[in-house]
């Protein structure tokens, strides 16, 4: 994605939820002045982003050190160009976690660069939309997929092409996200067995937490169910569709705002055509991304009044992955109740 960033109203937060268990680790940042060395004996965890990397320290808590390579609202994981240094960091990992899908496919390239054999959870494999998972439960680690046909992969079977019609921002999708976690427990169990057990427990009370989570989604969904949402650019979709909403953005606008596109202006016609109609009930938008067409769908939700809300695709400072989704559910409902 080569989007034009923009500044669009960033969304009231909710407190921060309670750690699990064995604590937070030491979280965004590298275990050494080196890059990615662990210190006192912890595993070295790397991450493509720090919503990854935040996922990564809940479960290995105060027995990993994780590193996130991209920690900034300004970086874009699409065209996020790595350094030296970053490399560095990614030789001396014990565990990646990418998100896949061509989303950060510089973590493919890192890997192959730096030489590394470490494990890698590729979230995107944790989907139930993943082409190789259709019609199959996806059981967190031991869902075992390489991809479709038409994504090359590399030596390490992951994939570094966007796939054709599947929507990559898979950890909008908190389903998916806890199967990540549990597969993350399981390779961190792995690497060290004697804490296989805390590792587990993590994993589970992330995963209650998630629970949580997708009960305020079906709360949304027993009340809403079926009304339309518009949504600029594809990245919250799968957090519509889990609160049972419908997506009624033509395709050809979000992915047009996606790649940084100008929207053709038949397609820009039917967007503001399906506000005017009055069926669509809230307009998101993404605070990285944006342009003079999703102005001009903020401006007309605005005169029509509409509600508008932004969501990001990194984490917000201070905010765990929970804290920040539930915050999204809240703003969701709430702009749907207006």
């Amino acid at each position: 994605m080569t989007s034009l960033r923009r500044s669009l109203p960033v969304l009231g937060l909710a407190a921060a939820s309670a750690l699990v268990l064995a604590g937070c680790a030491s979280g965004q940042t590298a275990g050494s002045a080196e890059g990615g060395d662990a210190a006192d004996g912890r595993l070295s965890v790397v991450a493509s982003t720090d919503v990854y990397g935040e996922i990564a320290s809940q479960v290995g808590g105060d027995l990993v050190d994780v590193t996130s390579i991209v920690t900034n609202a300004s970086q874009d994981p699409h065209s996020f160009e790595p350094s030296a240094r970053d490399q560095l960091t990614v030789s001396k990992a014990d565990l990646i976690v990418e998100n896949g899908g061509g989303y950060d496919a510089f973590i493919d390239a890192l890997i192959d660069s730096s030489g590394s054999e470490a494990p890698v959870v590729t979230a995107v494999e944790h989907s139930h939309d993943w082409p190789e998972n259709e019609g199959h439960e996806a059981e967190g680690a031991d869902a075992e997929t390489e991809g479709a046909d038409d994504a090359e992969a590399d030596d390490h079977g992951h994939e570094h092409d966007h796939v054709e019609g599947f929507n990559e921002h898979v950890w909008y999708d908190p389903h998916t996200v806890a199967h990540v976690a549990a597969a993350i427990a399981e390779e961190l169990a792995a690497l060290s067995p004697d804490d296989a057990e805390t590792f587990a427990a993590n994993a589970e009370a992330f995963g209650a937490e998630v629970e949580q989570l997708e009960a305020s989604l079906s709360d949304i969904g027993a009340a809403h169910a079926g009304e339309q949402v518009f949504v600029t650019e594809p990245v919250p979709v799968y957090l519509v569709q889990a609160a049972g909403l419908e997506n009624a953005t033509p395709d050809a606008f979000s992915e047009a705002v996606e790649e940084g596109q100008d929207v053709a202006p038949a397609t820009l016609l039917e967007s503001l055509g399906l506000l005017r109609d009055g069926g669509v009930r809230v307009v998101i938008t993404n605070t990285q991304t944006g342009g003079a067409e999703t102005q001009q769908m903020v401006d007309e939700a605005e005169t029509l009044g509409i509600p508008v809300i932004a969501f990001s695709e990194t984490l917000p400072e201070g905010e765990t992955y929970i804290s920040w989704m539930q915050a999204n559910s809240e703003a969701l409902s709430a702009a749907l109740d207006a």
